[in-house]
């Protein structure tokens, strides 16, 4: 394995002090974490990247979701591991990112810059419940009132509520969840690491609860299995029920490495699929921009009808001190949350 390649950007982030352990209880079988200590935690986004922020942290590699068409997976090819199985069970956890932030945080160069989370491999997958690394995380960027981000499809993120809060006093913090559609059978296979659709709906439902303003990042919506008008419908008025301020589309896409590993996916469990996607991604990673455009029109309808709108991208909100408790209510609701698109 490459440890010398493990880095985000050309120069090795990583030394070659590396524990490797298996652990051999039922949520962690046949999944091995290399442990390693990185040379840097705040990594900018390349310039030719679509995304709308410059600064990320990433404290894991690979991720136990083990979602097919994760565009991620190519990552893994430059540890010499495979983009498939290895990036579902081969784990690489930056032990010392708390710290490590803490101290890039103080540097005279840093200008407080926003730091989105989540956005490469999910920050809390199954790794985060052993590793506990995010409580230092969010602690470090609470206090140095640094805005930030987190999209995630984890429902671990609950543990740290406290903390957002926290956080959220002092800065703007933007969370989102993502869930691109309801079909529990399409879940099990697709997404099959991950908790079910309705569960991480259970969490934007508990965060706007807690006066967290939270949206919901529609993703992927995937052609010919997840886009159908009714399962459109479907999965935006669950959202809406949930309470999440915003609702943002994305179609699939599938770059080298997820497209490879998605398609042997599909072969097996939809193999009359095969040539549309091979014609609908002809040109490339991402679904023709007619595509694209129809289903972001119907999901932004489907939101106006039910109250809720899309992401305005570069907005965060500071959330809001906690209510007063009232009685026969164990909470109140947020008014009117909007969040950050993250992707």
């Amino acid at each position: 394995m490459r440890w010398e390649n493990l880095g985000e950007s050309p120069s090795a982030l990583f030394g070659t002090d590396v524990v490797s352990r298996t652990i051999d209880t039922p949520e962690f079988r046949g999944i091995t974490f290399h442990e390693v200590r990185a040379r840097s935690i705040v990594n900018r986004v390349p310039g030719a990247s679509r995304m709308p922020f410059e600064w990320t942290v990433n404290p894991y590699r690979g991720c136990s979701h083990a979602c097919v068409y994760c565009f991620a997976r190519k990552t893994h090819s430059y540890l010499d591991l495979d983009t498939g199985l290895g990036f579902d069970s081969q784990i690489v956890v930056k032990v010392n990112a708390p710290d490590l932030l803490r101290r890039e945080l103080t540097g005279r160069r840093w200008r407080g810059e926003h730091i989105a989370m989540g956005t490469n491999v999910d920050c809390y997958q199954r790794a985060e419940g052993r590793y506990r690394l995010m409580p230092g995380i969010l602690a470090a960027l609470r206090d140095h009132a640094n805005p930030f981000s987190i999209l995630t499809k984890g429902t671990l993120i609950l543990r740290d509520l406290e903390l957002l809060r926290q956080a959220a006093a002092v800065t703007d913090i933007g969370i989102s969840v993502s869930v691109g559609f309801l079909d529990r059978e399409l879940w099990r296979t697709v997404e099959p690491g991950t908790p079910a659709p309705d569960r991480r709906l259970d969490v934007v439902r508990t965060l706007t609860a807690h006066g967290i303003p939270c949206g919901v990042l529609m993703a992927p919506v995937i052609p010919f299995l997840g886009d159908a008008p009714e399962q459109l419908r479907a999965t935006v008025r669950a959202v809406a029920e949930a309470g999440a301020g915003s609702v943002t589309p994305l179609v699939l896409h599938l770059r080298p490495g997820a497209r490879e590993w998605f398609m042997a996916w599909l072969g097996h469990h939809h193999p009359q699929l095969v040539r549309r996607y091979e014609a609908m991604y002809a040109d490339g990673a991402y679904a023709p921009k007619w595509y694209q455009r129809r289903i972001t029109r119907q999901v932004h309808e489907l939101a106006t009808e039910y109250g809720i709108g899309p992401a305005r991208p570069g907005e965060a909100r500071r959330i809001p001190p906690p209510p007063a408790p009232t009685a026969g209510r164990a909470a109140e609701t947020a008014a009117e949350p909007t969040q950050l698109t993250l992707l």
